[in-house]
């Protein structure tokens, strides 16, 4: 297998074999990510992919999941992912999902026939970071996509079959904007209705450029006690109808550990949520939080 720079994966990947279709991220201008920073954006030959493929194939005497990297593999035209689908198709039968980042702008693209073909060839998840529903927020960031475009493209993602893993960030609007931050990320994920949330809780690293803003006191970092606030008014506006959702909030990065599926599990989350504001022993300590 080769491998190009730092590799990124969602936290349910843990398992996956990871094969880089692209090199970083074609959009790569998200004001407080670092992930594929150091990286020039490209889309790497269906040749080299393949024989990775069977590099894996012939290490692994059983790979279950196969997951596509780097930031959007989904850029990728049909014609060149079903090649590599196929090809594992081929090689893993008993591989039983792939899935695959994808920014809004990239399932937008995609006609439902064509993402009718990727979920009938084993394409089950596609892994989209929407940070917030806020539209304000989504240009602070230079998040490339409107809060429409991406309840646009989850909802295309969940009627072609293909599940949506949908991540959130708790903080992502600063002191000045977490209420506005917390009710319209509610009330987006209420109207898209994905299979899955994932939220994290914005971690800065150094060098991206949220970090200027911060020590410039243009944008305040909430703390422990303000990201608990902020999650169960976003909690309060989330009202899930049509599916189950399966909502977590066990990252690394959160403060409060949540799990739970929407709506049966919302007054139990919101339950605890009301209790870690009142007993700060449950919130995680600064110095085990970590992307």
């Amino acid at each position: 297998m080769r491998y190009e720079g730092n590799i990124f994966r969602p936290p349910s990947e843990a398992y996956s074999l990871i094969v880089q279709v692209t090199i970083g991220c074609a959009h790569n201008e998200c004001t407080f990510c670092s992930m594929f920073k150091d990286k020039t954006f490209r889309v790497r030959n269906v040749e080299e992919v393949l024989e990775d493929l069977d590099t894996a194939r012939r290490r692994y005497r059983r790979v279950e999941r196969i997951f596509l990297a780097d930031g959007d593999a989904l850029v990728l035209s049909n014609d060149k992912l079903m090649r590599i689908i196929n090809h594992i198709n081929t090689l893993f039968p008993e591989c039983e999902r792939v899935s695959v980042y994808g920014s809004p702008q990239d399932v937008l693209r995609k006609t439902p026939q064509e993402l009718k073909e990727l979920y009938e060839n084993g394409v089950g998840i596609i892994y989209i970071g929407a940070e917030s529903g806020s539209d304000k927020v989504l240009k602070d960031i230079c998040k490339g996509a409107t809060r429409a475009e991406i309840i646009e493209a989850v909802r295309k993602i969940e009627e072609s079959g293909i599940k949506a893993s949908v991540t959130f960030i708790s903080g992502m609007g600063g002191r000045d904007g977490w209420e506005d931050h917390a009710v319209q990320t509610g009330i987006m994920i209420s109207e898209m209705e994905p299979s899955y949330v994932g939220l994290l809780t914005l971690m800065v690293e150094p060098g991206v450029p949220l970090e200027a803003d911060i020590r410039s006191g243009k944008f305040q970092v909430l703390t422990a006690e303000e990201v608990v606030a902020e999650t169960l008014l976003m909690l309060k506006n989330i009202d899930v109808k049509n599916r189950t959702c399966v909502f977590r909030s066990n990252h690394a990065s959160n403060y409060v550990s949540l799990r739970g599926d929407l709506p049966k599990d919302k007054d139990k989350m919101i339950a605890m949520l009301r209790r870690a504001m009142k007993d700060h022993n449950m919130l995680k300590d600064e110095r085990f939080r970590m992307l």
